[in-house]
């Protein structure tokens, strides 16, 4: 209670999601810990080709320093993905905590010291990215960098890193704009607009795997926009506090200038606003603050801003699809590929169609899913790396290879023309 209280009022997103998101922080340090306990230092003996004279031995070691950065977003919760298998990793850690809501990250470092953590192994340092987040990257004792957040900055890091030379692992989460796919086989439509009204305007659509480009099939098209606005306009704008509110405010001004100007230009270029598309008046919502009211926009080709840009609020656009070879292309038209959706009652066309769609995180009939044990990552500009599961555990240690000689018969490269090189 105490941490979702704390996030809400750091971030304004809805204290409800928070209750509901924050009961599982617990798994990601209990995933982490089991797995490298029971097989992530697991030495191994490759075979090789020459097995005969040769033992080779391979084990995987600690990386040391590592270098966090996390967003607004989601405070604890991706602080926690980080910090988890870092640790469970054997590496001590310094955090860059996001300088809109740090602190949940810093009471976070206080249990971890109270649960036995030395002192030392995990610090929380906050500050402004070109201050506290380039000095991070930019230590010469940083073995890793481990950065969420959006593209541009994701950019700014690699390059902060190459300007001093730093040759070392950096892995980044970076924007989305994840397309949902809704066919006319569907269990309900009534049940697809609940699930894209989910995945679009959960956290006022600031999340990285937001449902952002929602392409429905032209049969099913008018009933679900029809759905879908109704949904949307009934939503309820407000005090994050209070359960009852579905959206609270944008997490700055600036930000809710930039999805103004981004709905804005759409508009422009097009596209028609179903719903929203504007601040909230008093009737829908009578408070003070960066609230700006849930937007469907429809009428938007590829080249629209609401379908080219990651939008990072509350707004979707619907386009429409006749075919499956049409839809993949629609939904592998952006510069991203992190999260995606599929919503179909076939069970081979979500296989068919997820393994052409360029998404690392993909979803049928439901959105937003995330577990410990589930690698999470994307495609193109959506960043490089992998959180969760094994392959975080491995991105967080490197391995040693040692090759043991076991024949006794003598060696001389040079006093024996036949003697063996490799």
């Amino acid at each position: 209670g105490e941490f979702a209280t704390l996030e809400t009022q750091q971030t304004g997103r809805c204290l409800r999601e928070y209750k509901a998101q924050l009961g599982r922080v617990p798994e990601w340090f209990e995933y982490h810990g089991a797995y490298a306990a029971s097989q992530g230092f697991e030495g191994k003996l490759p075979p090789l080709v020459d097995g005969a004279e040769h033992v080779n031995l391979v084990w995987r070691v600690p990386l040391g320093v590592c270098g966090l950065i996390t967003p607004w977003n989601h405070p604890l919760l991706i602080a926690t993905k980080k910090i988890s298998v870092a640790l469970a990793a054997g590496n001590t850690v310094v955090l860059k905590p996001p300088l809109e809501a740090p602190l949940t990250c810093l009471i976070l470092a206080e249990l971890l010291k109270e649960a036995g953590v030395p002192d030392g192994v995990v610090q929380v340092v906050p500050g402004t990215g070109p201050a506290a987040g380039e000095s991070l990257v930019q230590h010469p004792l940083v073995e890793r960098v481990d950065f969420t957040g959006g593209t541009v900055t994701g950019l700014r890091i690699a390059k902060a890193m190459a300007d001093v030379g730093k040759v070392k692992p950096y892995c980044a989460e970076l924007g989305g704009n994840a397309p949902i796919v809704v066919f006319d086989d569907v269990a309900s439509v009534e049940e697809a607009v609940n699930g894209v009204a989910f995945a679009g305007f959960v956290a006022s659509g600031q999340t990285c795997v937001s449902g952002k480009r929602i392409l429905v099939h032209k049969s099913i098209k008018a009933e679900f926009v029809e759905r879908l606005v109704a949904k949307i306009g009934g939503l309820q704008v407000g005090d994050p506090m209070l359960l009852e509110t579905d959206i609270g405010p944008l997490i700055s001004r600036a930000q809710l200038l930039r999805v103004q100007g981004q709905v804005d230009r759409a508009v422009s270029e097009g596209a028609v606003a179903l719903t929203g598309g504007r601040l909230p008046g008093p009737e829908r919502c009578s408070l003070p603050g960066h609230f700006y009211e849930p937007t469907v926009l429809t009428n938007v080709t590829p080249e629209n801003t609401a379908f080219a840009e990651e939008i990072f609020g509350p707004c979707v656009s619907v386009s429409e699809f006749e075919t499956e070879e049409q839809a993949i292309e629609l939904a592998n038209k952006s510069r991203y590929g992190l999260g995606g959706a599929i919503w179909t009652a076939n069970v081979r066309r979500a296989h068919r169609v997820a393994r052409r769609m360029r998404c690392g995180v993909m979803w049928v009939n439901c959105h937003h899913r995330n577990d410990p044990s589930s690698p999470w990552g994307g495609f193109g500009d959506s960043g490089i790396g992998r959180e969760n599961g094994p392959q975080a555990f491995e991105e967080f240690t490197t391995t040693q290879s040692l090759t043991i000689r076991t024949t006794d018969v003598a060696e001389n490269w040079f006093g024996d023309r036949n003697a063996r090189y490799g």
